[in-house]
C-alpha cells in the first residue's frame, strides 16, 4: 500500500477585514490561495499552525488545510476550501467585489 502524500496550507480569517487568509513561506497572511506556502512534512505543518495559533491579534480560526501543487502554486482539494479561496457568497465585499 502507497502511503498518502501530505500537502497542506495554513489558512485562517483575517481580525481586519473578516477574509479568507493563507500563510505564505515567508511568514505574511496573504488572500491569494496559490501565494501559501505548500507544507509537506506532517511535523514542519505542525509547526507552522502553532505559530498561526499564536498570532491572536491578527487572525482567527486557523488549521491546516489540504492542499496540492498546480500550475502557479497550492490549489485546494477539497470543494469547501476552493469556495473559501472565492470569498463570500453575496458580492457586495470581499474578494469577489474586485471582479465586478
Amino acid at each position: 500500500m502507497t502511503p498518502r502524500a501530505f500537502a497542506k496550507v495554513v489558512t485562517a480569517n483575517d481580525l481586519r477585514i473578516g477574509d479568507v487568509v493563507y500563510l505564505t513561506a515567508d511568514d505574511r497572511w496573504t488572500r491569494h490561495h496559490h501565494l501559501a506556502e505548500l507544507i509537506e512534512d506532517e511535523a514542519h505543518a505542525q509547526m507552522r499552525l502553532l505559530h498561526a495559533i499564536a498570532q491572536k491579534s491578527v487572525i482567527v480560526g486557523a488549521y491546516l488545510a489540504d492542499a496540492r501543487q498546480g500550475g502557479r502554486g497550492p490549489e485546494p482539494v477539497h470543494f469547501r476550501e476552493a469556495f473559501r479561496t472565492r470569498g463570500p457568497s453575496n458580492y457586495a465585499h470581499g474578494k469577489q467585489a474586485d471582479h465586478v
